[in-house]
């Protein structure tokens, strides 16, 4: 767990040298909870419904526009 934590900040300072802090880290917490809802789906059997996948569209459009805009 802890290398995990560790290469996760690592990239994210590593972005933070091409970004602005505001875009990288809205595109790390974006990353995550991404990662989080779809562990959830696949792993603890949540329920997969089309609006959960509509929201998880919106975060990825979201974090693509950051970029884009940056």
């Amino acid at each position: 767990m802890n290398v995990g934590v560790s290469l996760c900040f690592s990239f994210l300072a590593k972005a933070v040298e091409l970004l602005p802090i505001g875009v990288a880290y809205g595109i790390w917490t974006g990353i995550g909870s991404i990662g989080s809802v779809i562990i959830g789906m696949y792993f603890f059997n949540e329920n997969k419904s089309v609006a959960k996948l509509v929201c998880i569209s919106f975060i990825i459009i979201g974090v693509a526009r950051l970029k884009t805009f940056s």
